[in-house]
Order: C-alpha cells, then sequence, then structure tokens
C-alpha cells in the first residue's frame, strides 16, 4: 500500500485482524476430537507478526494458552530457523517450558507467506485429553512420567506430513485417532487464518504486515501506559495459602506500580513440590498479566504491547517457577490461584476494584473406565478415557455477585452432561448448583455444583481428581464470608483425596461439591430483597437467610407463599 494509512484505515484492519483470528479459533472448536476443545473452548488462537510479536488474539479461549503462547512464536522461530521455513509448514510442540505450561497442550504454528514472502505466523492451542504416561494428573514425580515428549519440529515440510512422527504419536497414546485428529484440527485451524490474511491484505493492498503491526503495538503500548501512569506509585503484598499436593502450598507476591511498568514479584513462594502441581514461569506469566489487565486495562486488547509493561519474576526453583524436568502436568491447578494471590496485593492499593478470591482452578476429573471382569468384557464393557471439565464459584464483586458454576481465572466451559456421557460409558448421575455454597456478603459469591459420578454397568475406573479449595476455601473480602469448600467422597463414604488417581469399583459413585465463591461486604448490607430473591431460587436455604441475613419468619414464609402462588419474588 502506497502512502500513509489513515487511522480510520489501520483502526478498521485491526478489528479485521481480531474477527481474522476468531474465525480461526472457531475452526478449531469445529474440527476437534477432544471434548475439552469443542465443548469447554479450552484453546487459544493469534496471529504475529514476522518478529513473532502477537497481534491480535481471538476471544474465544483461555488466557493461560494466549499469554503463554504469545512468548512460544518467538520460541519457534529461533528453534527452527527462518532459513528453514517454507510455504507449506507447519510447525508443532508440546514442550512445557516453550509452549503453554503443560505436555497435554499441544500448540501448533504456521508460516503465512504471500507471494513467496514471510509476512507473519499464525499459532493455536489445544488442550488433548491424553498423552501417554500416566495420564493427566498429579501423580508423576517428573515430566519424564507424564506423557510424550514433542520438541520444537516440524509437523509438515512444504505441505507433507511427516508420517514418521504420526507413528512415534500413535504408538504412545491411549486415544491415537483423538489425539491425530486434534493436531490435524490444530493445523486446519491455522490454515483458516491464514486464507482470511492474505484475503484481507489483498483487499487493503498491503504487501506485508509492517505498517498496520506498528499501529496496533504503538497504540496498545501508549494507552496501557497511561493506565499505569495514572495509578498510585505504591508497592503491596499479597499471600495464599491453598492445599497442594500432600502439604499445602504458600502463594506470595509483591507488587510494585511505577510510572511506565507494574513488577510482580512471587519471592517467598513454596518451593517445586514432589508431584505434578507444579508451575512453568511462562504459565505464571500468563495469569499474573490477565489478573493485572482485568483490574487495571480491561478493554486494551491483549497483544505484545499490552503485556509488555507488566513484568513478572519468580525466583527458581519456587513452584511458580519450576524448571525441567519437574512434574507440571496439573499446573493449572496452581496457576489459576495466581490472580487472587494478585488481587490481595492490588485491593491494598487500589481498594473496591478487584473481587473477593473464587474457586479459582478448574474443578477437572478426568475417569478412566475398563471391565470389571473377563465377563464384563464379553458382554461389551469397554475401556475409555474421559475428561469432563467443571468449576465452583467466581468471588463477588465490589458491586455485583459472583458468578454461578463459572470459571475465573481460565474461563473454560463447563461441559454439558450429554457431550460427557457420549466420550464413554461413564454417567452423571447428578449435576446441580449447591445452595449456601457462594460466601454471604452485601454481594454474594457465586455458586458451586453438586456432581455424583458413576460408570456403567460392568465398568471400574480410576478417579483423577484435580481439586482444590478443600482445605483452604476462597476468603471473603471486605468483610464477606468464606465460600464453601470442596468435598469428595465414594456414595458409601470412603474417603478421597482431592488430588490424584484413585480407584472406585463396579457399583460405586463418587460423591463431589465444587467450592463457592468468596463474598464481598459485610451480609448485614445486603439488599433484603436480594436475600429473599435468593431463598425463592434456592441459591441459599430458609437457615441462612434467618441466621445470616437477618430475614424474619414471616419474611421467609411469604417467600414461601409466594412461590406456591407462582408468583415472581
Amino acid at each position: 500500500m502506497s502512502g500513509t494509512t489513515s487511522t480510520v484505515s489501520n483502526q478498521v484492519m485491526w478489528n479485521r485482524l481480531i474477527s481474522v483470528v476468531e474465525e480461526q479459533a472457531q475452526a478449531l472448536v469445529r474440527t476437534a476430537f477432544s471434548t475439552s476443545v469443542r465443548e469447554a473452548g479450552d484453546l487459544s488462537a493469534g496471529v504475529y507478526d514476522v518478529k513473532g510479536r502477537m497481534l491480535a488474539q481471538a476471544v474465544t479461549g483461555t488466557p493461560g494458552h494466549v499469554n503463554a503462547m504469545a512468548d512460544a512464536v518467538g520460541h519457534f522461530i529461533r528453534r527452527i530457523g527462518r532459513q528453514n521455513m517454507f510455504e507449506g509448514d507447519v510447525y508443532i510442540t508440546n514442550d512445557p517450558w516453550e509452549g503453554t505450561g503443560h505436555l497435554h497442550d499441544i500448540t501448533v504454528v504456521t508460516p503465512s507467506f504471500l507471494n513467496g514472502v514471510l509476512v507473519g505466523f499464525f499459532a493455536c492451542t489445544a488442550h488433548v485429553v491424553d498423552v501417554g504416561g500416566r495420564g493427566f494428573g498429579a501423580d508423576a514425580n517428573s515430566v519424564y512420567e507424564e506423557g510424550i515428549y514433542l520438541p520444537i519440529m516440524k509437523f509438515a515440510e512444504r505441505g507433507t506430513v511427516d508420517q514418521t512422527l504420526i507413528k512415534i504419536v500413535r504408538g504412545n497414546v491411549r486415544e491415537p485417532d483423538q489425539l491425530v485428529g486434534d493436531i490435524y484440527a490444530l493445523a486446519a485451524c491455522n490454515e483458516t487464518g491464514h486464507r482470511r490474511l492474505i484475503d484481507m491484505m489483498g483487499e487493503f493492498g498491503l504487501s506485508d504486515l509492517e505498517g498496520i503491526a506498528g499501529f496496533i503495538l504503538e497504540n496498545s503500548r501508549r494507552a496501557t501506559l497511561e493506565r499505569i501512569a495514572a495509578l498510585p506509585r505504591k508497592s503491596a503484598e499479597g499471600e495464599m495459602v491453598i492445599d497442594g499436593y500432600d502439604s499445602p502450598i504458600t502463594l506470595q507476591v509483591k507488587l510494585d506500580i511505577e510510572e511506565d511498568r507494574i513488577l510482580c514479584d512471587f519471592a517467598g513462594t513454596s518451593g517445586v513440590d514432589r508431584k505434578g502441581i507444579n508451575v512453568p514461569l511462562v504459565y505464571t506469566k500468563a495469569y499474573a498479566c490477565y489478573a493485572l489487565k482485568c483490574a487495571i486495562a480491561p478493554e486494551i486488547p491483549n497483544n505484545a504491547a499490552s503485556l509488555a509493561p507488566f513484568e513478572i519474576s519468580a525466583p527458581e526453583g519456587t513452584i511458580v517457577n519450576a524448571v525441567h524436568p519437574a512434574p507440571v502436568a496439573l499446573r493449572h491447578v496452581i496457576g489459576h490461584m495466581i490472580p487472587d494471590t494478585v488481587y490481595d496485593a492490588l485491593d491494598k492499593i487500589l481498594p473496591a476494584t478487584v473481587p473477593a478470591e473464587g474457586a479459582g482452578s478448574l474443578c477437572n476429573f478426568q475417569v478412566s473406565l475398563r471391565p470389571a471382569s473377563e465377563a464384563a468384557r464379553k458382554a461389551g464393557a469397554r475401556r475409555a478415557e474421559v475428561l469432563a471439565f467443571n468449576s465452583g464459584g467466581s468471588g463477588a464483586r465490589p458491586a455485583l455477585d459472583g458468578m454461578s458454576a463459572t470459571a475465573f481465572p481460565s474461563g473454560v466451559m463447563t461441559m454439558p452432561v450429554e457431550a460427557t456421557e457420549h466420550t464413554g460409558p461413564v454417567i452423571i448421575w447428578r449435576k446441580e448448583l449447591r445452595p449456601d455454597s457462594g460466601g454471604a456478603g452485601q454481594y454474594r459469591g457465586g455458586l458451586g455444583q453438586y456432581m455424583e459420578v458413576g460408570a456403567a454397568t460392568g465398568h471400574e475406573f480410576d478417579f483423577q481428581a484435580m481439586f482444590d479449595r478443600v482445605n483452604h476455601p476462597a476468603r471473603g473480602r471486605a468483610g464477606g464470608q468464606n465460600g464453601a469448600p470442596t468435598t469428595i467422597a465414594q456414595d458409601d463414604g470412603t474417603a478421597m483425596r482431592g488430588k490424584g488417581k484413585q480407584y472406585v469399583p463396579e457399583g460405586r459413585k463418587v460423591m463431589l461439591a465444587f467450592p463457592g465463591g468468596a463474598g464481598y461486604g459485610p451480609a448485614a448490607a445486603r439488599d433484603r430483597d436480594l436475600v429473599k430473591r435468593d431463598l425463592a431460587r434456592g441459591y441459599i436455604s430458609a437457615a441462612a437467610a434467618r441466621d445470616i441475613y437477618g430475614l424474619t419468619a414471616e419474611e421467609i414464609d411469604a417467600v414461601a407463599a409466594a412461590l406456591e402462588r407462582g408468583e415472581a419474588v
């Protein structure tokens, strides 16, 4: 394009790039084999300039993926080498330290060429159900036990797929068709983004992305710095204690707000754990940046420049900067707690800005089903791996209730029961909101969920628990009360742990209660009409309405009578 591009044209192209990567993400949702992608949206997609700087990300996806992936393309460029990049190439890795934090995330990067010239890259990540090894869980003692490792390498060169790689992958995982299908879906979604980009460049007469990249990055950088400059120059510390695997973990952070940056240092945090709950620094950076950006500059689009002023550090050897070969399969259980730790500090600098603590980490579990006997096998019982994504409640906000059964900070969606049961002989006997689980307050915490999980006749299973908040529930803010903790047990009363693989015999169920978000502000300040509404909707019990919020017996009876008459409360 000759001459100077107008600001309006640049803004139109910026918006178009965002729509391009959203279409890229939707292509992955439509073609992926794993339910974690199709149903839960555990993915990310983005477009990058020739230097590997992220220009735009899809709205669909998770901050843990996309913010970590912001650094990944630079590793691909360094490992592959520009001189070895050709049209039709597709690159792949699941390296936890150069990808997005654990082996179960496959990242695929595709160079984008126009008229034989490299103009940028598309990248996408998806969480896959199985990569072999011990399976998705916390029990490994090193990353070597957690599954097959794919270094940054070529999945395809000049349009030809590496069939040797495909054979190695298929030979090392439990669900080979599913995994290989997901890899092809990742490559296809990047191709969708590439085609749309080339169409856009033709429409606007672009021969490269340098001009629009400069516009995006400069405007994003300036807008973010303006937000930071308006903040008070203060420092504060935050801390959170969470369950860990065998012993509690302390997350500690110090925030320093300077004129042109925010420093976020996790010195003082617990050391690397012997089990797979450790977090590579790239994932810690992803969620710490996300927390700060949500609070300070939420409407500025995510890209390399808007993330750059948030500088994240952690001493090597802490659980939030675990180095190879630490086990990291469940890095999300710790990583999803990082925003609430950051907010514990930020609340002391910017009061009435950040929410109370929520459930934090996803309430995931994986079920490894198998025939309970030879007779059951002959009768049709089969092996299957079923991964389910679920959520507790989010914390109440300074002027709003928390969201029930909603994942913050990951944004991953809860899987429908029908989709979960379709993938294998698992039965979800119960899935409903958990009354009284949201912490009381002027603004109530979001509710967790009840679930009952079993298997079809003839099956036994191993249950991989990936839960936290069992012993350390979400803490209230500004006088709000804590959310309810996680509980887990078999239906015969057999105790179960919050993390790790545990055997469940044929006919038994796993009884789960997922945690609620904490409340914000004192319960006595809650609007009585909101208390009555919560009672009518079943969010709180009559006992809680009376004992915590102070409703009279007459008011409680009036709510019950209105419901009987079919009237709104």
